[in-house]
């Protein structure tokens, strides 16, 4: 079994190799033209060398194994229970704006209470019409990596406030400074397939942090950059700067080298600024990861079963304004969804088995979905 384990790692690493060496050289330099103006055979090869693709877990073939936590039942009977909070219990969007996309596509939105209710319908033509897969853009396409599939890539997970001083051992406040040397280190893992944001920039005005964020980590990597816009202002301002960068915004929107983040506000709210991610997102090809970080026994059901159920109905939420906004807009779905911890200062337990449970049932239902998930480890 160890012998299998190191030949799965070997063979992983000279696929990469071969993706960033003399294969990527000898077809850039292949400049005829096939059959009927075609592309030749070897721009084709081109594309499948280059973008990322990483192996299915602990396997070479196209099966792989894991842990299935859920049978196709449990998992139509999820689903049924996601389309009934979203029915009948509905979502609160803090966003005029959002809810004026909601209305006009059919929704029940009560402008007062900013409470919005899904028909089923509704939710299950966003389900089919946000894309399968999604391929996460690098500066330069060595550095593409495609998600979906039931592929498993890897992604720093983001938004510290602390870091110890490497000078002086010192536990202190993050700084952009801070965030430039993670980039760095994150560029140079081959293991990390896109670069979340790392730490937050406390030294700059709140305001403009983002924006800090985003010029920090894009300028210290190739890989696709994870930026939280604060409101539509910083947003715009994001894309306006990555459009600088690409040469236009027509060339951003063909190759988005950065994905926006945004989080939902558990229970089953969604803020201004990931309702603003998903918009400016969607209208301009950015990928969108909408993300739930429920707590089970605190902002969401004690069960973990319940707690799936309301983490699923908020990111879902999102993916109908997505859809809505624009059909086949890229977005993907996810969790860092954990318990509280009711014994000790209430505090969120993250990497406990409830975790992976959570985890694991919630990566079963993005490939359910047909839409990419991001699911936090332990």
């Amino acid at each position: 079994m160890l012998h299998e384990f190191f030949a799965i790692a070997l063979y992983s690493r000279a696929l990469t190799f071969m993706s960033r060496s003399k294969i990527w050289h000898r077809f850039c330099n292949d400049s005829t033209v096939g059959k009927n103006g075609q592309p030749p055979l070897s721009v084709t090869i081109l594309k499948e060398v280059i973008m990322r693709k990483n192996l299915y877990p602990a396997s070479l073939s196209t099966s792989g194994i894991g842990l299935d936590m859920l049978s196709e039942s449990d998992k139509a009977h999820l689903h049924a229970a996601v389309l009934e909070v979203l029915n009948t219990i509905g979502v609160r969007f803090e966003c005029d704006e959002a809810l004026a996309y909601l209305d006009g596509a059919g929704a029940v939105v009560d402008f007062d209470t900013q409470i919005v209710r899904f028909p089923e319908y509704l939710v299950n033509e966003a389900l089919v019409s946000a894309p399968n897969g999604l391929i996460m853009y690098g500066k330069t396409p060595e550095y593409d990596a495609y998600l979906g599939e039931g592929r498993v890539n890897w992604i720093p997970f983001g938004s510290g406030i602390y870091v110890e001083d490497l000078e002086t051992g010192e536990i202190r406040s993050s700084k952009k400074s801070d965030q430039v040397d993670c980039t760095r280190i994150i560029d140079a893992l081959d293991e990390y397939d896109v670069c979340m944001e790392t730490v937050v920039p406390q030294d700059v005005p709140a305001v403009t942090a983002p924006l800090h964020s985003f010029e920090a980590h894009v300028s210290n990597t190739n890989k696709n950059v994870t930026v939280g816009p604060a409101d539509k202002r910083t947003a715009e301002s994001v894309v306006e700067m990555a459009a600088a960068i690409a040469g236009g915004l027509a060339q951003l929107q063909k190759r988005p080298f950065f994905n926006f983040g945004g989080c939902s506000i558990s229970p089953l709210m969604m803020p201004d600024s990931t309702c603003q991610a998903i918009m400016v997102g969607a209208r301009n090809n950015i990928p969108v990861g909408c993300l739930s970080m429920a707590m089970a026994g605190g902002t969401s059901p004690v069960t973990l079963e319940g707690t799936i159920v309301v983490a699923l109905a908020e990111v879902i939420s999102g993916v109908v304004l997505s859809q809505i906004v624009k059909k086949g807009a890229p977005i993907l779905i996810g969790t860092s969804t954990c318990t509280m911890d009711l014994r000790h200062n209430a505090a969120a337990m993250v990497g406990t088995p409830e975790l992976a449970l959570i985890s694991s049932s919630f990566a079963q239902m993005g490939m359910y979905y047909k839409i990419p998930s991001l699911v936090a480890g332990t």
